[in-house]
């Protein structure tokens, strides 16, 4: 029997910036209906990785998939089945929740789009935002609101980059629990970027390690717990990076 195509695949993907390789070399598959995690501190080429599977910057080497397409070739196709959230990534300060999440929806040809609103705004309690100036909002609230925008269109691929940055632990889990809900309802794809262990531990089928750009080793959060005799996620990432910083910087590297 043949395996169904993975919803979002890396093959051998690489970005340079200015001579200076930020994504080197790394593959992984996504199925369908599963959250993976791209794991490691900030500047580990997590973005990078996503913005290019996203098709918004162009590898120097190897490919990205999204749920079939070529992302360099053809991903206006993919682009109308997904959707991105960064809590990097503003939305325009001067418009209202609403009127921003009017114009991305008719952009992502989103029919009945002030009903689609209205229910995303009571499913993410978001109600009492709509009629507000982005710019006049928390960090919290705006992060809701983009997550609001990332609905808008159902989409079948979620790339969330640090989606939970700027909330309260209380609304982290709440949001955590709805991100779930919405896969396992509609069997989309989450790509979460993050160096938030615990949530990863938490929301992901499988993760990679990040560090420089590479991928150090990938798989389920439990089965690398227990090939490396952990406690915890972030243990093992502790131990993968160190281990790989001590072979970056043994005697032969340094002479």
């Amino acid at each position: 029997m043949t395996a169904a195509p993975a919803a979002v695949e890396a093959r051998d993907l690489s970005k340079e910036f200015d001579g200076r390789t930020v994504v080197d070399r790394i593959t992984f598959a996504v199925p369908r209906g599963t959250t993976f995690g791209l794991l490691g501190a900030n500047g580990a080429g997590k973005t990078t990785t996503i913005l290019m599977l996203l098709g918004l910057l162009r590898p120097d080497r190897g490919e990205a998939q999204v749920l079939g397409h070529d992302m360099e070739r053809d991903r206006f196709r993919a682009l109308q089945r997904a959707n991105f959230s960064s809590p990097y990534v503003s939305l325009p300060h001067r418009l209202t929740a609403r009127q921003n999440l009017t114009v991305y929806g008719r952009l992502y040809g989103v029919s009945e789009v002030r009903r689609r609103i209205e229910d995303i705004a009571r499913e993410l309690r978001i109600e009492d935002l709509l009629d507000r100036p982005v710019g006049k909002m928390s960090a919290g609230q705006k992060t809701r609101v983009g997550i609001g925008k990332v609905l808008l269109n159902d989409p079948e691929v979620l790339f969330l980059d640090e989606p939970t940055a700027s909330l309260s632990p209380e609304s982290a889990a709440w949001l955590r629990s709805f991100l779930g809900a919405y896969r396992d309802r509609t069997r989309a794809t989450i790509v979460l970027a993050s160096h938030n262990m615990p949530e990863v531990e938490a929301m992901c089928d499988s993760v990679a390690f990040l560090q420089q750009g590479r991928l150090l080793e990938q798989g389920a959060p439990r089965d690398l717990i227990r090939r490396h005799g952990k406690q915890t996620l972030e243990e093992v990432f502790l131990e993968v990076a160190e281990g790989d910083t001590g072979r970056q910087q043994g005697p032969g590297d340094l002479a």
